[in-house]
């Protein structure tokens, strides 16, 4: 097997993180300067950028007015959290999942909250058939498989005349995904993903039927503090206006602000779309061209937009995982590719982030690389 010679292009920005992801690509830490650092995030200050926050991500998401935004600590996975132990109980349950998040959030209901709930999952690579899911139940879903790089098409399987919530995970998919607001009723998601924010601070949004039930239910188990979202039976409107409930960083703040204003200046919601398409297509017609890789998703109108995952299938591969992790290993050594290893409870591969901060001039850098590196190893094991 001939080894092709390195390409002379690299990547601008080598950073394909699944999270925390590539800043913004007009990023500079001097433009962080207006943070208020040393301030109390109660001050007037500190509230006004909050809502900030709140108000920027209703204007790019779309977001109706009549949902309310809070921002959560934790990340992503503080707001799944917080909606799981305050909403689920009321009603029977139906756990949904197809990566290692969505099976995180089946453990926790299980497990932890011992709910008698229906558990519905497929093996990466598929998705479960959404239509079939009894919709007057309430259902916990991620939108978009980080680990697994399968997506949820569309809404359309899910009826505007439902009984039950929708608790929709969609921390790799808000912002590159056009999310039905009609048909969830809870969304999590958190900076670091799509937007390239800093890590630990999560957004939570909430529907009018969520928020009926918060206000009309309360949960047989004991709340901690940090996941009451209601007082006296009546939702504590002061954490969807910025008064968050525990202490926020003012820098990671005013970090997702500047993101929120990058995606304005681009063009909102449909570039940031078109941005996370185009580098997905990239991947996918490299995979086309070579019949050595492939993506994981089988069903490419579920293939990921954003945490693309790819599988080798040379089947004189004998060990998967070795030789993935020397693909990714020596793309790093080689300072073209950071951090694109698999998951490490995902199927053995690689994991390529495409969203919006990412420039598809890199993917594109990229892709030679990704064929270099395999000729290489693949080499290797015929002389080893």
């Amino acid at each position: 097997m001939s080894i092709p010679a390195q390409p002379a292009k690299r990547p601008a920005n080598p950073r394909f993180s699944s999270g925390p992801c590539a800043k913004i690509p007009t990023f500079e830490l001097a433009k962080l300067a207006d943070a208020p650092l040393g301030r109390s995030h109660r001050a007037a200050v500190g509230k006004a950028k909050l809502k900030a926050a709140i108000d920027g991500t209703r204007d790019i998401l779309g977001v109706p007015a009549d949902h309310h935004i809070g921002i959560v600590p934790a990340s992503d996975t503080g707001a799944v959290e917080m909606a799981m132990w305050s909403l689920l109980g009321a009603r029977k349950t139906t756990m949904v999942a197809w990566e290692s998040f969505g099976a995180g959030w089946v453990t926790d209901a299980v497990k932890q909250l011992k709910l008698d709930a229906e558990v519905k999952t497929a093996d990466y690579g598929q998705i479960v058939d959404m239509a079939s899911i009894d919709y007057d139940t309430d259902v916990v879903f991620t939108w978009n498989g980080t680990t697994s790089g399968v997506r949820m098409p569309h809404g359309d399987m899910i009826p505007a005349n439902r009984a039950g919530l929708t608790i929709c995970d969609a921390t790799s998919a808000a912002f590159a995904m056009d999310l039905p607001w009609d048909k969830l009723d809870v969304v999590t998601f958190s900076w670091q993903k799509v937007m390239g924010g800093e890590a630990a601070h999560g957004m939570l949004i909430l529907s009018p039927r969520a928020v009926e039930r918060l206000e009309s239910y309360t949960p047989p188990w004991p709340m901690p503090k940090i996941f009451r979202m209601t007082k006296g039976g009546k939702l504590i409107d002061g954490i969807f206006k910025g008064e968050t409930i525990n202490t926020p960083s003012m820098l990671a703040v005013e970090d997702y602000l500047l993101a929120l204003d990058w995606a304005r200046e681009i063009g909102g919601l449909p570039a940031l779309i078109a941005r996370c398409d185009a580098n997905a297509d990239v991947i996918a017609q490299f995979c086309a061209a070579n019949d050595w890789i492939a993506n994981l998703a089988e069903d490419p109108a579920t293939a990921s937009t954003t945490s693309v995952c790819l599988k080798f299938t040379d089947a004189s591969i004998t060990d998967g995982a070795a030789f993935a992790k020397a693909v990714a290993k020596r793309l790093e050594k080689e300072g073209v590719a950071l951090d694109i290893g698999a998951y490490r409870d995902a199927p053995a591969g690689l994991r390529i982030w495409c969203g919006a901060t990412v420039q598809t001039s890199d993917i594109e850098a990229l892709m030679p690389w990704l064929d270099w590196a395999y000729h290489t190893e693949r080499a290797a094991l015929a002389t080893g």
